[in-house]
């Protein structure tokens, strides 16, 4: 999966679609080295449906960097489903 297809329903410039795509390739990287269940094939989908949601909802309220949007949709994934 990747952050695209959910940005179908935004209206963000591609200047920020590219650091959302950044945010989120960054993310799912950081969860994946961490050894997290949420990254394994079971799991795999479903957290990054969160995660990018995350990202988009942050944006959303103006957030354009992407080390930022990355740290908190890892952060709002791993606290939300310990």
């Amino acid at each position: 999966m990747t952050i695209v297809p959910l940005l179908s329903q935004s209206a963000f410039e591609p200047e920020v679609i590219a650091i959302l795509v950044t945010a989120f390739e960054a993310a799912w990287a950081s969860m994946e080295a961490s050894g997290s269940a949420l990254a394994s094939p079971r799991y795999k989908r479903a957290a990054q449906e969160v995660m990018a949601k995350r990202i988009i909802e942050t944006a959303q309220r103006g957030e354009r960097n992407a080390d930022r949007l990355a740290s908190d949709a890892l952060t709002y994934l791993t606290e939300s489903y310990k």
